[in-house]
């Protein structure tokens, strides 16, 4: 029920201008360039890898166009962005670069790249006329599905730089660069054994039939890195119910939240998220917090009306186990661990009750863990997301009955 502020891989030390601001005002004063840089400047551009040609400031600036190496970055590499722009005519001082990164699907921005023109030794007001400009930067392609566009300019405090070339624009001041084709990280699996006898929901994780379950690891959920805390799950079924099992390493359990369906997921959660028919659309979500309160919402659609999702009830029951001192930041705890029981009937369309073996579900499973109580949040995933939404139903993994 939260899109978390996540955005480690595409986010880069620099401003933030998510949203243009009044135009047309006076300039703040230009950022001073590195100790001992000077501006690097090419009488020509190399052959480009993306052409622009567009301009800001009647004619002042042309962004000549982008070079992206490698030209179809797969995930996990490490890409080169250089950019190369021509100051035709003197422009005022105080212009600072942007580089945003948009879904092209949605048109949604889903990164930011901003950082100064040559590590602060160029800044717009600074270069030779009619010379070329190159900045080269860096970053590392992410693993989501889809294709993305860059949009780069100018801004200051009130606003950003006037685009010329309407064409060239997305309408707020943004200029179209390179579009990068997002790649497909592979999907992971878990294969569900079938339980000979339901286990005990007591949140031990002590009945024999979870030890035929394998234990899994969440990693982060943003980039698939190790989680700084250990979360492990498990899940079983028979021909009535899914049974899951989670563990979470923690040295401080708390929450405050007591009454059923209130908002857990602002605080420490074990999640599953269920897409039974693996359509994308409807799904169900299933938590429990320490305190052992669930919340269950079923939706239509990814993020459909959120209270006529919270209106389902799921009939799950759980129990909660704390290994130390529930709500009491004075000691330190070990873990606390969960259970989970799960009417198959009750969930979002479901192909076929009972499951058979070799049913294939989507499906994931989190956690949310606040370091010191809500100062810091990391989110932990069976799939990595790659972007800040549990939400992010082309994730989900595969649940396979055996």
């Amino acid at each position: 029920m939260r899109t978390m502020g996540l955005l480690m891989v595409w986010m880069l030390a620099g401003c933030r201008d998510e949203q243009a601001g009044p135009k047309n005002r006076a300039a703040v004063a230009a950022p001073p360039p590195v100790a001992g840089g000077a501006v690097r400047a090419l009488d020509s551009a190399p052959a480009l890898t993306f052409t622009s040609g567009a301009t800001w400031g009647g004619g002042a600036v042309t962004y000549l166009g982008s070079i992206v190496d490698p030209p179809a970055p797969q995930p996990g590499q490490n890409v080169t962005l250089r950019h190369f722009f021509r100051a035709n005519a003197a422009v005022q001082p105080g212009w600072r670069f942007f580089l945003h990164v948009l879904d092209e699907g949605s048109g949604r921005q889903v990164g930011n790249l901003d950082h100064e023109l040559q590590n602060g030794a160029a800044p717009l007001g600074t270069w030779p006329l009619g010379k070329v400009i190159e900045d080269v930067h860096g970053f590392q392609m992410p693993a989501t599905p889809g294709g993305f566009r860059l949009y780069l300019g100018f801004w200051n405090e009130s606003g950003r730089l006037a685009v010329d070339t309407a064409a060239s624009s997305d309408g707020s001041g943004r200029v179209r660069g390179p579009k990068l084709e997002g790649g497909q990280a592979a999907l992971p699996e878990y294969v569900a054994p079938r339980a000979a006898q339901a286990p005990v929901i007591d949140g031990k994780l002590d009945d024999a039939v979870w030890a035929g379950a394998k234990a899994v690891t969440l990693n982060r959920s943003f980039d698939g890195a190790p989680a700084s805390r250990k979360t492990t799950f498990r899940i079983v079924w028979d021909d009535a119910n899914l049974y899951v099992g989670f563990f979470a390493e923690d040295p401080d359990v708390w929450g405050t939240k007591r009454n059923k369906d209130d908002d857990i997921y602002n605080e420490d959660a074990l999640e599953i998220f269920l897409d039974a028919d693996g359509d994308g659309a409807t799904y169900n979500e299933l938590q429990v917090s320490p305190h052992n309160v669930n919340f269950d919402a079923s939706f239509a659609a990814r993020r459909s009306d959120l209270a006529t999702a919270m209106a389902w009830e799921s009939g799950m029951q759980t129990a909660v186990f704390v290994k130390g001192t529930l709500d009491d930041d004075s000691d330190r705890d070990e873990y606390w661990s969960a259970e989970m029981r799960i009417p198959l009937a009750s969930l979002n369309a479901v192909p076929r009750l009972p499951p058979q073996p070799g049913d294939r579900w989507r499906f994931n499973v989190y956690r949310l863990e606040h370091h010191v109580r809500r100062k810091q949040i990391e989110g932990q995933s069976f799939s990595p997301l790659f972007v800040g939404d549990f939400h992010a139903l082309p994730r989900f993994g595969w649940l396979v009955f055996q």
